[in-house]
C-alpha cells in the first residue's frame, strides 16, 4: 500500500493522545496529526519536556493544537492520574497511539515492583489504555465507523521472548538476558492489541451490542533512528552490529518516515475494517507475525493477569 501522512484528510474535531511523544516516532506521529487539525496530548516525563516538544512542533505547524499529559511510564500512579486529567478535560477521544518504551536496559525493578521493561513497555500502557477506553467507547458511538483506534507500538524484537511467550511465575525474568526480557515486553504489546480487538473491536460483544466499537493494531515500525537503541546500554554486540550494518546500506529511516505506519493505523481512512486487531510493518502493511503473537490463548491470559495487578494495587 502507498501511503504518505500528506494523504490525511481534515482531523479538525478530532482528539490523540500519543505516549512517548516528546522524541523519535512519537514526537513525528504528534506532529503529523496536528498538522491535519487535530488536537493532540503529548505524553511526556516531566512539564519542561512537554513544552519544549510543544514548541518544535509548533514551529513546523504554526496553528497545531498541542497539550500535555505530565506521567512516568516507571510510576503507575502518575499513569493512572494521568488518565484521569485527560477525562476530566475531554468528552471525546479518537484515538491513543501507545508509543513510549525502553529497549536493552540494565536489569531494574521499578517503586511498583515490576522489572522496568516490562512496566514501561507493557502494564503502563494496558492500566493508561483501560482508563481511556470508556471515553472511546462513547466517542465511537457518534464518530464515523473505524474512526476510533488504538495503536501499539511493538518491534520485531518480540520474537527474542521467552519460549512459553510470557512468564508468568516471574515476569521480571531475573535470570534471563535483557534481550529477551525486551522481547516478552515487545510481545505483551501485539497480545494487548490482539485481546482489545476481541473486546471492542468489529464483531466484538461491544460493538454487537452498540456499545461502542474501537478499531486496533499493533506497529514493527522497523529500524528507524529514534535515539532508543543508544540507550541500549545491555544490547548484544551482535545487535549492535546489526543496526551499524543497517546503517551502511541506508536502512535505517529517519524518525519522521518511521511515525507513517503510526499515522496510517491511528488515522487513515485507508485502514480496512478487517485489518483491526492486526500486526503492521512498514508503511502500512499488514504481516503475520509468529505463532506465540498469534496466541488468543496467552493473550487473554496476559490480560487477566495484568488487571489482576493493577486490581490489587488498586489502580483501576
Amino acid at each position: 500500500m502507498t501511503f504518505h501522512p500528506d494523504d490525511l484528510p481534515d482531523l479538525s474535531g478530532r482528539v490523540y493522545i500519543v505516549t512517548g511523544g516528546t522524541s523519535g516516532i512519537g514526537y513525528y506521529t504528534a506532529a503529523r496529526l496536528a498538522q491535519h487539525g487535530a488536537r493532540v496530548y503529548i505524553c511526556a516525563r516531566s512539564d519542561t519536556k512537554g513544552r519544549k516538544t510543544i514548541e518544535g512542533i509548533q514551529s513546523l505547524y504554526r496553528n497545531a493544537k498541542l497539550d500535555m499529559l505530565v506521567m512516568d511510564h516507571e510510576n503507575l500512579g502518575t499513569v493512572a492520574s494521568a488518565a484521569k486529567e485527560f477525562t476530566s478535560k475531554e468528552t471525546a477521544l479518537h484515538g491513543l497511539v501507545n508509543n513510549a518504551g525502553i529497549m536493552a536496559t540494565p536489569y531494574k525493578m521499578t517503586q511498583d515492583g515490576y522489572e522496568a521493561q516490562f512496566q514501561t513497555n507493557h502494564i503502563a500502557h494496558w492500566l493508561f489504555t483501560s482508563h481511556l477506553v470508556p471515553i472511546m467507547l462513547k466517542t465511537s458511538k457518534t464518530a464515523p465507523t473505524g474512526t476510533v483506534r488504538i495503536t501499539n507500538l511493538t518491534s520485531g524484537g518480540y520474537m527474542m521472548a521467552p519460549k512459553a511467550g510470557v512468564n508468568f511465575d516471574d515476569t521480571s525474568l531475573i535470570k534471563s538476558s535483557t534481550i529477551a526480557r525486551y522481547g516478552q515486553s515487545k510481545l505483551a504489546n501485539i497480545l494487548h492489541a490482539k485481546i482489545l480487538h476481541q473486546q471492542y473491536g468489529p464483531g466484538s460483544a461491544s460493538a454487537k451490542a452498540g456499545q461502542g466499537e474501537i478499531w486496533t493494531s499493533s506497529i514493527h515500525p522497523g529500524i528507524v533512528n529514534t535515539g532508543l537503541d543508544d540507550k541500549a546500554t545491555e544490547a548484544p554486540l551482535v545487535m549492535k552490529v546489526l543496526t551499524h550494518c543497517v546503517d551502511s546500506f541506508g536502512g535505517r529511516w529517519p524518525a519522521d518516515k518511521g511515525a507513517w505506519t503510526s499515522v496510517f493505523c491511528a488515522a487513515s481512512p485507508q485502514m480496512k475494517k478487517e485489518d483491526s486487531g492486526a500486526y503492521y510493518e512498514r508503511i502500512a502493511k499488514v504481516v503475520k507475525p509468529g505463532a506465540m503473537a498469534r496466541d488468543l490463548n496467552l493473550a487473554e491470559k496476559l490480560d487477566v493477569w495484568t488487571r489482576q495487578e493493577m486490581e490489587s494495587k488498586r489502580l483501576l
